[in-house]
């Protein structure tokens, strides 16, 4: 049973991993025994990343490049096969947000998000999959969200990304499942991270703060995910534990999917 959960001599490359939800799945990666690759915008975002997965004991290799950039990514995916070897998993997880009401967005805006929500995962799977193919296999792991299933509040743009991320995916395992490429996406709850936790801070009365309390009764485990919640759920997905799954999108939301909520 171990063996099938092992990741030992697989390379991933895990994009936007640089911390966050992206370096939670890598590391979690690494520790099932995957050479861990990951890319960012910037040169000094790579560096900070290779810093904290350093201090993590992982050994990773990182390179600077824009998923949304088609020509770029061709050119990382052959770096990463001539200096680390084929990539056996990709994990999509590069991506943004933009809390917007929808007849305040530019559409330029909604273009944005759909660029990097959307189409980097297809430049980048469109990139791999051909060396997957030859190789006899591969797994494609998307980032989805639950907004691939729900709408919410000022963020059309994103949730027709993640709702479009939910069909590539399926279409993907569709396509090229016979080639024993598995493609499947995870769909995060409300994680617990740096960026939400303005969120989750205690009000001057010592109260929860209103979205804090919001989520809480919405979630049937009462409370937030953590990143490292994910890790579980994306070696299964990489390892061969998952070789027929294909084309499922596994909620990890603490059952918030499944729930009506707390009567008021």
């Amino acid at each position: 049973m171990n063996k099938l959960f092992s990741l030992e001599g697989k390379i991933a490359l895990v994009t936007g991993a640089s911390y966050g939800i992206g370096f939670a799945i890598a590391s979690a990666m690494a520790g099932a025994g995957a050479k861990i690759v990951f890319n960012d915008l910037k040169q000094e975002f790579v560096d900070k990343g290779i810093a904290a997965y350093k201090a993590a004991g992982i050994d990773a290799k990182g390179y600077v490049c824009d998923v949304t950039n088609e020509d770029a990514v061709n050119e990382l995916v052959k770096k990463i096969e001539a200096e680390v070897g084929v990539i056996d998993i990709l994990v999509n997880n590069a991506g943004i947000i933009k809390r917007i009401p929808m007849i305040e967005m530019k559409a330029s805006e909604f273009r944005q998000v759909i660029d990097v929500d959307l189409n980097a995962p297809f430049i980048v799977s469109k990139a791999v999959i051909p060396s997957m193919i030859k190789k006899g296999h591969g797994k494609i792991i998307n980032i989805c969200s639950m907004m691939s299933e729900l709408g919410r509040e000022t963020v059309s743009a994103y949730a027709a990304a993640k709702g479009g991320l939910k069909m590539l995916t399926r279409n993907i395992a569709s396509e090229y499942g016979e080639y024993n490429i598995q493609c499947n996406g995870i769909g995060p709850g409300y994680i617990a991270t740096p960026q939400t936790a303005p969120l989750r801070e205690k009000q001057p009365d010592g109260s929860r703060h209103p979205f804090d309390s919001f989520i809480i009764a919405k979630t049937p485990a009462a409370r937030w995910g953590e990143a490292s919640d994910l890790g579980g759920p994306a070696v299964f997905l990489a390892s061969d534990a998952s070789n027929f799954v294909n084309g499922h999108i596994l909620y990890v939301d603490g059952g918030i999917l499944a729930y009506i909520g707390k009567q008021p």
